[in-house]
């Protein structure tokens, strides 16, 4: 399909490239606007990050959005979005996100998350506070896990101890 409407004289036919085409008209449904009036694509808000599997960075991640990691990281991961270490993935540091995704091996604690999905294959060394986790066939953790309470239920068993003298 043409981006154009071709108007070409007699004997000219057959060339795509001919001196005597015209632009599409303006509200034509084949009319594409110049690149200097196209507005740049808006990525949808909290986008996705990805760090490719050939990568290995040292640092801090924060910020929204979602992060893929399919390469390897050192460094403290907070963010407002999803968290995934892709099988064949490393991370080590601590991890702050709502949903953590779970395929690689992570060195480090994961805090204050929704939810954490442990998948086959991946490995958890450190601690897990979430409020749920679901954990797959093959996979492997060694660290304390919490899930299922939140900080004012925490609180309130701690306090109820307290006064009991237990």
């Amino acid at each position: 399909m043409a981006l154009w409407k071709e108007t070409l004289p007699p004997g000219t036919a057959g060339n795509p490239i001919s001196p005597h085409t015209t632009p599409p008209e303006r509200n034509s449904p084949d009319a594409t606007p110049p690149s200097s009036m196209r507005r740049p694509k808006e990525r949808a808000e909290g986008g996705e990050s990805v760090i490719a599997a050939n990568l290995t960075i040292e640092g801090k991640i924060e910020g929204s959005g979602n992060v893929r990691m399919a390469g390897r990281f050192k460094g403290d991961v907070r963010i407002d979005g999803n968290f995934s270490i892709e099988t064949g993935a490393h991370l080590t540091g601590q991890v702050m996100a709502a949903v953590v995704v779970v395929g690689g091996e992570l060195q480090g604690n994961i805090e204050s998350a929704k939810r954490v999905d442990v998948l086959e294959g991946g490995v958890i060394v450190g601690d897990v506070k979430a409020g749920s986790i679901t954990v797959a066939a093959g996979s492997r953790m060694r660290g304390h896990v919490e899930f299922g309470w939140d900080d004012e239920k925490i609180a309130k068993i701690d306090l109820g101890r307290m006064g009991d003298g237990k």
